[in-house]
């Protein structure tokens, strides 16, 4: 196996799971339960749902906490933006797992 496919493989071992800790990273940075708490506003879990977010965005006088609320679903959609990619990123690399090991 040349060097470029090794390589290669490494990488597309690697993809899943560095898509994975960038959307750990993106949920550690979304800190909405806190901000609500922050502001006395009472929360169940600290999984705050994205629908809340957008109520109290629109609801509240608040610039400062609007602006942190606004950037807490940024880092929401991100996260889940990559947690998708690290889901789709899984099949392609089992198939080329697969057919590297067969055809070498």
């Amino acid at each position: 196996m040349s060097e470029l496919s090794e390589y290669l493989l490494a990488i597309a071992l690697c993809s899943p799971v560095f898509f994975f800790i960038i959307a750990v990273g993106f949920r550690l940075l979304d800190n909405s339960a806190s901000l609500f708490l922050d502001n006395e506003i009472l929360v169940d879990s600290s999984y705050v749902s994205g629908d809340l977010i957008r109520e109290h965005i629109e609801s509240t006088e608040d610039m400062k906490l609007r602006k942190a609320l606004k950037t807490s679903l940024v880092f929401r959609k991100l996260h889940n933006f990559f947690m998708i990619l690290a889901v789709i990123s899984v099949p392609p690399v089992i198939i080329a797992c697969f057919l590297i090991t067969f055809i070498a």
